[in-house]
């Protein structure tokens, strides 16, 4: 099992910028294909960003793209979420997630059921 810490969340005001860290251990960070969530209040928890295990490969909800950036340093064992552009829209609890080998298929990765680990969760609020 993998444990991970998200940090860097935070009160930002819109337009403004932050950056999210995700510390994994328990497994090798490389062979770990890894995402971002979110969960608004009263809403479900919604897909916002994938990254494969060697950081070449990346995908975005539409609702971040352009503005959002998903990357990695497998040396520290870190996954980050750098956050530009923020809108009130994007209030909420920041979660990361492992999705270790054998991988999940192509139609489960922008799902819940395609991650096996999960962290505790970051605060993240835009105030307009």
């Amino acid at each position: 099992q993998v444990q991970l810490v998200e940090s860097g969340g935070g009160l930002v005001q819109a337009g403004g910028s932050l950056r999210l860290s995700c510390a994994a251990s328990g497994r090798t960070f490389s062979l770990l294909a890894m995402g971002w969530f979110r969960q608004a209040p009263g809403k479900e928890r919604e897909f916002v960003a994938r990254i494969s295990t060697s950081g070449t490969s990346t995908d975005y909800a539409d609702s971040v793209k352009g503005r959002f950036t998903i990357f990695r340093d497998n040396g520290k064992n870190t996954m980050y979420l750098q956050m530009n552009s923020m809108k009130p829209e994007d209030t909420a609890v920041y979660y990361c997630a492992a999705d270790p080998p054998p991988y999940s298929s192509a139609n489960l990765r922008r799902l819940l059921s395609g991650y096996d680990s999960w962290g505790q969760g970051t605060q993240v609020t835009v105030s307009s």
